[in-house]
């Protein structure tokens, strides 16, 4: 029996993962940016098939605007990683 206040359960989507080549196309970076920031450990991948990363997108986004922002800021990378990383 449903009362007034309950509402229906929302569906809980599984966050959308993008290949490296959808993540180059979707956000603009080259391949090289996109290896460097992986290798900094400014993106993590979000899991490996083979040799194909695979990248949260929500996760990507966030992390690409506020890399942008303090990089605007004049910070260079190795501290962007650092405060990301902590």
């Amino acid at each position: 029996m449903m009362n007034g206040n309950s509402r229906p359960k929302r569906k809980v989507r599984p966050p959308r993962v993008l290949s490296a080549v959808e993540l180059v196309q979707k956000f603009r970076i080259s391949y090289q940016t996109l290896n460097h920031y992986t290798n900094l450990g400014l993106l993590r991948n979000a899991t490996r098939k083979g040799i194909r990363r695979f990248y949260r997108e929500d996760d990507v986004r966030r992390r690409l605007r506020t890399i942008k922002a303090l990089q605007g800021k004049g910070y260079p990378l190795r501290l962007i990683s650092e405060r990301l990383n902590a």
